[in-house]
């Protein structure tokens, strides 16, 4: 067959013989699996030539495109047949262990194989073939892993996207209620939001177009592999080394994680957000002590647009994060302790489950959170006060409104007070290590707020 017919059967996408060739509306042929990788990418079923957008939900079968290309690929198959001894002209009925290579009986007493161990072709065929296929089960298994996780990403840099464009939504809604005084402020926030989902996406791309290329080089390998896998044996045994060593060289790599901070950090854009520019509106200033962190947020939870009231809401579809807690219907402050002291006051005036506390950095968030949370526990009526060391006893329970969550790091001291009769509920020591994060959990659709404190500046 012609070089330039040979051309005409290659697919647009991978450059190679047509496998499985498929016809669109527009009269362009691709082969199967190149289509359905290339759709996967895409938001709409389009022509990767002509860009034209395919109103199929699948692709047809082209017969006739696909009998050519099995022609071809039989002559071709044919033509590199060499089931001869170069040597000896006998046929290549052996295979030498010790070579790896065919050899025929001749071959077989010559000095340059003595002492070596013989296997007959097809028993040494069908034992690499057995081979090679487990490790292209592997390979093809690492491959539905990576589809599966390409998924993923893709779901999170979406997520990633409506991430930045709430944001953006609430913080436009602040600076309007500024009027002028805050239109140059606007300008540097929105800049600094532009830049991290420009610099996050990036990163989600990238991720996504290493993953790709990973996924393509796989699927190459695979292919190319398979083609080995069909040849008569002899053909095999002389080339299933190179084809072995291809396949050896495809690392079975591990699944792709999404790693920490991947998420837009909505909390540094609009938490404490009319605080930061109290110098120019004083009188609009509001600054509340916690911010919640929306990426730590269990799925089943509703935040607040300033991200200072929570509770119990319809499941969401969420990334899974590592930062987000998983068993629990809880959230987490923005910013973690290490030292000093702080204080912050919780509204629980309509709640009747709610936990109230600090959680350590280090414990799995996807785990049994007990092994290193410190709260204050109301749960149908019962007040307790529970810690990763301490069992405790139901304790008085009255009217509570507003509990104030005393910390102080250095002194290994947490305290719990009803804010509004200024008396002490319960207090846990221990020599904390790492940094504490407040801990919210609400088990009710009523809401617990943080709430903002009375503003005093000095210079």
């Amino acid at each position: 067959m012609a070089s330039r017919s040979e051309e005409e059967l290659n697919c647009p996408v991978c450059f190679d013989i047509f496998r499985e060739p498929v016809i669109l509306s527009c009269s362009h042929s691709f082969c199967r699996a190149c289509l359905q990788s290339w759709w996967t990418q895409k938001e709409v079923r389009e022509c990767p030539v002509c860009k034209k957008v395919s109103e199929q939900k699948e692709a047809l079968c082209n017969l006739a495109l696909r009998n050519l290309c099995e022609t071809l690929l039989e002559e071709r198959l044919q033509s590199r047949s060499q089931d001869v001894c170069g040597v000896h002209g006998e046929k290549l009925k052996l295979f030498c262990l010790d070579h790896q290579q065919p050899v025929c009986v001749i071959c077989r007493d010559a000095e340059k194989h003595s002492s070596h161990r013989f296997r007959p072709v097809g028993e040494a065929a069908r034992q690499h073939r057995k081979e090679l296929r487990e490790t292209l089960e592997r390979l093809k298994e690492t491959l539905k892993d990576f589809h599966q996780v390409h998924v993923k990403f893709d779901q999170t840099a979406q997520h990633i996207k409506l991430q930045a464009e709430h944001t953006e939504r609430l913080i436009k809604q602040q600076f309007n209620e500024l009027h002028h005084f805050l239109d140059e402020e606007e300008e540097v926030r929105l800049a600094a939001l532009r830049e991290e989902e420009e610099q996050k996406s990036q990163v989600m791309r990238g991720k996504m177009a290493a993953l790709s290329r990973e996924m393509l080089r796989l699927s190459d390998t695979i292919r190319a592999t398979e083609e080995e896998l069909r040849v008569p044996d002899v053909s095999f045994l002389l080339n299933h080394r190179p084809a072995a060593e291809r396949v050896h060289r495809c690392p079975l790599l591990d699944e792709p994680q999404l790693l920490p901070g991947a998420l837009m950090e909505e909390a540094k854009h609009l938490g404490n957000l009319s605080f930061n520019i109290w110098s120019n509106m004083k009188r609009l200033v509001s600054y509340t002590p916690v911010i919640l962190d929306p990426n730590t947020a269990h799925p089943g939870l509703f935040l607040s647009d300033d991200l200072t009231t929570v509770r119990l809401g319809r499941k969401l579809q969420l990334p899974e994060n590592p930062e987000r807690v998983g068993g629990f219907c809880a959230v987490l402050g923005s910013e973690g302790f290490s030292s000093g002291t702080r204080c912050w006051d919780v509204d629980v005036d309509h709640g009747t489950r709610w936990e109230l506390g600090v959680l350590q950095e280090s414990v799995q968030r996807k785990g049994d959170l007990r092994s290193g949370l410190w709260r204050l526990q109301l749960c149908d009526g019962t007040l307790k006060a529970l810690s990763p060391h301490q069992i405790s006893t139901p304790l008085p329970v009255k009217k509570l409104q507003r509990i104030r969550v005393d910390l102080d790091f250095n002194r290994g001291k947490l305290s719990l007070t009803d804010a509004d009769a200024n008396t002490l509920i319960s207090s846990f020591t221990h020599t904390f290590t790492g940094r504490l994060f407040p801990y919210i959990w609400t088990g009710v659709e009523l809401p617990l707020r943080i709430l903002p404190v009375q503003v005093n500046v000095s210079m």
